[in-house]
């Protein structure tokens, strides 16, 4: 059994980055070293290990069986040691420095511009830098500690990331002028039968909200996908069909009246908005401090 010393951070970085790019040459180039050295220092640790991590020939490289599995640890240990070095410096100034987080589409450019200014009156040494990205990939990356939280819907599957829930989200149904369902005040699910709703594409959390209620009420898809929740509002405002929309979507996407909105009765579907990161991340604290913030951001705005 090789002693761990005789595995280094680096090489450690040198396997995620082969295992990233599927390349020598890209993987060097992205570690700042030579394909030389590292080439060097992948044979040196599949020589400690024993084992082949990559099987590469002149055309490409694939992950052998082992090496997915070696690749796979290699990340989480390379994650616990930047989350070691971020605890010694937090420990001395929680609110500074700089946070990763991934945004899902429908909430991003609604919820970001009303948190903004809130977050950096409090925290003016604090730098947060947001990524927009499906739910998914958000939940993937923090894993893989390249992004430090996420901005989500708890509906959808955020695993075993800790939480803490910003403001709830109430659907409506948004329809073209003159619609029938517009003489009404407020819309039961059943209402839908028979209607034809516009969803967003495949990936998105809100569409499988959306289609689950659909579903309900025995409502049809329309043909048409949209990328957005912008391109949604211009179908519908169109005669296209009608769509669901998230509260705080309408602000902006029925900025100019276009369209009829109508709540849901009750009980009105909805989804929560909450901050998401990994257990044991070192910025736990000062995230549940951020939520907080976003929280009173969001109120005096009347989302919740």
């Amino acid at each position: 059994m090789p002693a761990s010393s005789d595995i280094s951070i680096r090489q450690l970085q040198y396997v995620v980055a082969v295992a990233d790019t599927l390349g020598f040459h890209k993987a060097a180039a992205r570690c700042h070293v030579s394909q030389p050295t590292l080439s060097a220092q992948l044979q040196q640790i599949e020589s400690v290990l024993g084992v082949t991590l990559f099987e590469r020939d002149r055309r490409r490289v694939v992950v052998t069986t082992v090496g997915a599995d070696v690749v796979a640890r290699a990340r989480s240990i390379l994650v616990e040691i930047d989350d070691l070095i971020a605890v010694a410096g937090r420990s001395r100034e929680p609110f500074t420095g700089t946070l990763r987080i991934g945004v899902i589409p429908t909430i991003a450019p609604y919820v970001l511009p009303e948190v903004m200014p809130a977050i950096s009156e409090r925290y003016p040494k604090l730098a947060l830098v947001f990524r927009e990205e499906k739910t998914a990939e958000i939940v993937r990356e923090i894993a893989e500690g390249t992004l430090d939280a996420g901005l989500v819907a708890t509906e959808s599957d955020i695993g075993e990331l800790a939480h803490a829930d910003i403001a709830t989200d109430p659907f409506v149904v948004a329809m073209p002028k003159g619609h029938a369902l517009a003489r009404r005040k407020r819309v039961a699910i059943s209402e839908l039968e028979g209607a034809r709703v516009l969803l967003l594409d495949e990936g998105h959390c809100f569409r499988n909200q959306a289609l689950a209620l659909c579903s309900k009420a025995h409502a049809s898809e329309a043909s048409f996908r949209a990328t957005s929740l912008g391109t949604l509002a211009q179908m519908v405002s169109s005669g296209a069909g009608i769509t669901l929309l998230p509260s705080i979507a309408v602000g902006v996407e029925n900025r100019r009246g276009q369209l009829e909105i109508r709540p849901f009765a009750k009980p009105s579907p909805g989804r929560t908005l909450a901050l998401v990161w990994r257990p044991r991340s070192p910025f736990g604290h000062a995230l549940g401090e951020l939520s907080k913030t976003f929280r009173l951001a969001l109120r005096a705005r009347s989302v919740a």
